[in-house]
């Protein structure tokens, strides 16, 4: 049996090429396990984009974006309708209309919760879903203690665990490490700790740097 291709990923809930790259990412492993490859077995790390944005930010994202890089709101509308373009060629009904902007450092605490349970693959894309299709907030603790109820969990032990801050340090070692890798983007690729692979690329791409890592795992020493 082949041993699993490891693949850490770097990403933010608030991304909209990450949930894109997300999508071209399976479709690069699905067609590499479909080529006989065999299993790849990936694992997310945090990553904030902007965690000076309050958890209620009074504005839309495009208000965000103009300020956060210094354009017009005639500057920034093109960018989310080219990006919500994309989104949707990979099955992605983006809402920028109903998006809650927010910071995301508490959403990243409950994937962490979640990966201590072993789901954490099924909460990244609840969360991902949550901010950019469905409108739901996700930086305030109540909101998420619904979402992760709505996924069979514990209310109870979620508030717990996100009121008492238990998985922040999980969230600022991801934080420390993407910063020693000098990652200052996302998504964020690393494949069996020595490729590293960034953007939403195509899904070819991920299954040729998949397949590539296959061939010299089974090359002899």
């Amino acid at each position: 049996m082949n041993e699993a291709i490891k693949v850490d990923i770097w990403s933010d809930v608030q991304c909209p090429w990450c949930y894109i790259g997300k999508r071209k990412f399976e479709a690069g492993t699905a067609q590499f396990h479909a080529d006989g490859g065999g299993e790849v077995e990936v694992e997310y790390h945090s990553f904030e984009l902007a965690p000076d944005t309050p958890v209620d930010f009074d504005g839309s994202p495009a208000d965000y974006l103009a300020q956060r890089k210094g354009m017009s709101l005639e500057q920034v509308i093109p960018m989310l309708e080219r990006v919500t373009g994309v989104a949707e060629s990979v099955g992605l009904a983006f809402d920028y209309d109903h998006v809650h902007q927010t910071n995301t450092v508490i959403s990243h605490e409950l994937i962490h919760f979640a990966k201590s349970k072993g789901r954490q693959l099924e909460m990244k894309e609840r969360l991902l879903e949550a901010y950019f299709v469905n409108g739901e907030h996700v930086g305030r603790i109540p909101d998420l203690v619904e979402i992760a109820a709505g996924l069979g969990y514990d209310r109870a032990e979620v508030t717990e665990a996100l009121e008492s801050h238990r998985f922040l340090a999980d969230v600022k070692a991801d934080v420390a490490l993407a910063s020693e890798y000098g990652i200052q983007g996302v998504p964020f690729f690393v494949i069996d700790g020595k490729y590293g692979v960034s953007g939403a690329q195509e899904a070819q791409t991920f299954a040729n740097v998949l397949a590539q890592v296959r061939s010299e795992k089974e090359a002899p020493q």
